[in-house]
């Protein structure tokens, strides 16, 4: 299924400031933990979790909105296969 020209241009909005924003902060919680928080660490190493899982998100949500497997392995930097196997409903978890 192709999506609908309209659903294929980029938005303009603020997600590239906020993508930004969350790598600053990301990289500032590692910055404040390698100062001596190592209990820090174990909530910083959870965070790679709620990423894969925001992730998932994403990914399901552009295929409800039409995309192809293609389009959005493109984005991720894998193949089209890859992408499916790691993000369909009956890929592995």
């Amino acid at each position: 299924m192709t999506p609908r020209p309209e659903l294929r241009r980029r938005r303009v909005c603020e997600n590239d400031d906020y993508a930004a924003f969350t790598r600053r902060i990301l990289c500032a919680h590692g910055r404040r933990i390698a100062r001596g928080d190592i209990e820090g660490l174990t909530d910083l190493t959870r965070l790679a979790d709620d990423v894969d899982t925001a992730v998932r998100h994403a990914v399901t949500g552009l295929r409800a909105a039409g995309f192809s497997w293609a389009d959005i392995a493109s984005r991720l930097g894998t193949t089209r296969q890859a992408a499916h196997q790691r993000y369909s409903s009956a890929g592995p978890s």
